[in-house]
């Protein structure tokens, strides 16, 4: 079975560009289109007043979807470096999990691709991290990337 849709979720880190990387090079390798998804929360009135303050004329890029679409598109430039010809970029409000799941869903995703970041944490083990969440919910198959250093998950 090849692939037609790879869906991988970003958060701007290192670790999530590692994921991003595995799965842009696995849509490149089966001609996939590639899906990069970003969850986000806006600010809070108050949190962005503060930023106003401080930041100034660039406030703008710490509010709404803004710090979002630019870590889409880093992942974008680490999508096409590792191979992904086709990308489409997909920031959305809400949990990460639920982002990941809908997004997977409204795009017809046959593969959705995660870090592993959280897996080994403790506050993974205890509360469940977004992997584990996604590897349950998801009605796609689930390929969860090692992408943080220590012991495989």
């Amino acid at each position: 079975m090849a692939y037609q849709t790879v869906l991988a979720g970003t958060d701007g880190s290192a670790s999530s560009f590692r994921a991003v990387s595995a799965a842009a090079s696995l849509a490149g390798a089966t001609g996939a289109t590639l899906v990069l998804a970003c969850a986000y929360v806006p600010m809070r009135a108050s949190e962005q007043a503060v930023a106003a303050d401080r930041l100034g004329d660039l406030a703008y890029k710490v509010s709404g979807s803004t710090p979002a679409d630019d870590a889409l598109r880093a992942a974008r430039e680490h999508a096409v470096a590792a191979g992904a010809s086709e990308v489409v970029l997909a920031a959305e409000e809400g949990d990460a999990v639920d982002v990941l799941i809908t997004l997977a869903a409204k795009h017809r995703a046959d593969l959705l691709v995660v870090g592993n970041r959280g897996l080994n944490s403790l506050a993974g083990r205890l509360l469940g991290s977004v992997p584990s969440h996604v590897a349950h919910r998801a009605s796609c198959d689930v390929l969860i990337v090692h992408t943080t250093s220590g012991g495989r998950a």
